[in-house]
């Protein structure tokens, strides 16, 4: 995912070392670098994937795994239709290939630090992955930074991450969770049973019982202009809003 300048930063070569199906059209994979490197929570990778013929295409995720040290980094990828490189991850893609990628990438679209004021997450499908990355590098470096995440996603079954949200929900007092479910009736009380507007912006800065200093909004192009009209609508100020926007 890339808003923003151009960087120069080696290609290398890693290896799938594990494939989690985590929602119906999302998988996560686990990519062990030959040449690791550290990351800020937001950053993305570009992939490159090259053909016998020489044929090659270029794809940019975030990178979803929080910004420790560590050799290996955690990649969520959506199967978007007609997606050319997601459907290579998605049908062909195994455990011991390898591929190739450049970063970290990215300055723009960053975890705030230090970090001290409160902060909204705005996202959907696979969009989750820099913010999930924010969530884990919150959790281990500025736990009590009052953090609330409105997540959209089409059913339950295909909330990202869903899992360890609730439980970081249920054990930390300063994080709230909200699900925006667009084709089915939420489980929850506290989630909404329709697309992402304003007035449910409003209800999550409540929530939050003060406006957030900066707020970052990710998924496709459509999502983000839906998503970020509705932060404007909540009157929340253009110059805190960050966005990022996938593709195939």
């Amino acid at each position: 995912m890339t808003e923003g300048g151009a960087q120069t930063v080696a290609w290398q070569s890693c290896v799938i070392e594990d494939i989690v199906q985590q929602t119906p059209s999302i998988k996560s994979f686990f990519l062990r670098l030959s040449k690791p490197f550290a990351h800020i929570a937001g950053q993305h990778v570009d992939v490159r994937l090259t053909a016998p013929d020489g044929y090659s295409a270029m794809r940019s995720y975030s990178i979803a795994s929080a910004a420790i040290s560590s050799p290996v980094i955690e990649l969520a990828i959506e199967h978007l239709p007609d997606g050319e490189v997601s459907s290579y991850f998605h049908e062909v893609a195994a455990i011991g290939d390898e591929i190739e990628l450049r970063g970290p990438l990215g300055g723009h679209f960053l975890w705030p630090d230090p970090a001290g004021d409160a902060v909204l997450l705005i996202g959907a499908g696979s969009g989750l992955a820099p913010l999930m990355a924010m969530i884990r590098q919150r959790r281990t470096q500025s736990p009590a930074v009052p953090t609330a995440l409105l997540l959209s996603a089409r059913t339950a079954e295909d909330v990202l991450f869903s899992a360890e949200l609730h439980s970081t929900e249920t054990s930390d007092a300063a994080f709230v969770l909200a699900l925006a479910i667009t084709r089915e009736e939420p489980i929850r009380a506290s989630d909404f049973g329709r697309r992402i507007d304003g007035a449910m912006v409003q209800d999550i800065v409540a929530r939050l019982n003060r406006k957030p200093s900066q707020v970052f909004v990710c998924g496709s192009n459509g999502f983000v202009n839906i998503a970020t009209e509705g932060a404007l609508l909540a009157g929340l100020s253009p110059s805190i809003i960050k966005t990022e926007r996938y593709g195939g």
